[in-house]
């Protein structure tokens, strides 16, 4: 398996090598160091970040279930990107789940449900100072203030929705 010798992939370059990737470490053919080092790389750039998490977060690679530790670390050190990141995934898959939920499409909803708690999970584990600023800006836009309204109205969520990302922001706390 080959590092990107790219020096910012495209956002779908960034969903191949980290399929490859992901792929290759289930198999045992790419160690957790290495695995760690090519994440790395695609964390430098936004559509890198973006194309790893769509991968890591929402497909059936188990790689943010039991999350090595020199992949932890490597995150940790991509600082505030991630955490927007996943922060906004957190919002998104919460919201899609209860829309999945009101379309009756069990199968969707269990995919934006593992989605959201692989967030919670991550946002766990990353610098809990950061977190928390970062959530209180989502908090603060569920309520119509701040930067995030504009991320909430783009995709539209009602308050129900809303209400449930108080919900899974309040989350990140427990545990």
């Amino acid at each position: 398996m080959k590092a990107m010798n790219i020096k910012e992939p495209t956002f779908e370059q960034a969903i191949n090598a980290s399929m490859l990737w992901c792929e290759a470490w289930e198999k045992a053919e790419l160690s957790d160091e290495v695995l760690a080092d090519r994440i790395s790389e695609l964390l430098a750039s936004r559509n890198g970040a973006r194309g790893f998490f769509v991968i890591s977060l929402a497909s059936d690679c188990p790689l943010m279930d039991r999350l090595p530790e020199p992949i932890v670390l490597k995150l940790r050190e991509a600082g505030e990107s991630v955490i927007d990141l996943t922060v906004r995934n957190l919002a998104m898959s919460t919201a899609m789940s209860l829309h999945h939920q009101r379309q009756e499409d069990i199968n969707q909803q269990a995919r934006s449900k593992r989605v959201t708690a692989r967030c919670l999970d991550l946002l766990r584990l990353l610098e809990p100072n950061k977190v928390k600023r970062r959530l209180e800006k989502l908090l603060a836009g569920t309520k119509g203030e701040g930067d995030d309204v504009a991320f909430l109205e783009r995709w539209g969520y009602d308050d129900e929705q809303k209400r449930e990302i108080i919900s899974s922001i309040h989350a990140v706390a427990e545990n």
